[in-house]
């Protein structure tokens, strides 16, 4: 079944009203499978794991880090967060440093080859999402533009506990 079908078949409540959610999440999971998969037509030797790019992508906003704040930062076990910042070190994409602030602990930075990894896959999907976007009409783009203030939203409160007491 298309997109389009999908959406005529089950169509989002009106406005006011909770939007479905399973066709909300079915949408977020199409875009991201279909994200990471169309990576490879602009990007064929991009081989890192999405955990991995998802923690430079932090370090790139949040830089030096404690594999903590990553871990919080990301929702992931703390030694989750050690093992895939041990991988990336290997490759030569982060380093570990002491902490200035605490010489007990270690901070976690972008090495050059980390920051320039994380440009190139950025740019291959900027460059992938633009082409996509492009193959939409007007009326499609603008509504895919409207509607991100409100996605983000929706982000912030996916984060917040189940109880809605403020974010987890």
């Amino acid at each position: 079944m298309s997109a389009q079908s999908r959406t005529e078949a089950a169509p989002l409540r009106p406005a006011g009203e909770a939007p479905d959610a399973r066709l909300l999440t079915e949408a977020v999971t199409r875009l991201r499978r279909a994200l990471r998969s169309s990576i490879r037509t602009d990007y064929p030797w991009e081989t890192l794991p999405m955990a991995q790019v998802e923690l430079l992508q932090v370090l790139g906003e949040h830089s030096p880090a404690r594999i903590s704040d990553l871990a919080a930062r990301r929702r992931l076990a703390p030694s989750t967060v050690s093992g895939l910042i041990g991988q990336m070190i290997g490759n030569g994409l982060v380093a570990r440093d002491v902490d200035p602030a605490d010489r007990r602990a270690s901070v976690v930075t972008l090495t050059d080859a980390g920051r320039d990894q994380l440009a190139a896959w950025t740019t291959a999907h900027e460059r992938r999402m633009d082409a996509a976007l492009a193959a939409l009409d007007a009326d499609s783009r603008a509504a895919v533009a409207n509607a991100l203030p409100a996605l983000f939203q929706l982000a912030e409160h996916l984060g917040e506990p189940a109880d809605g007491t403020g974010p987890a």
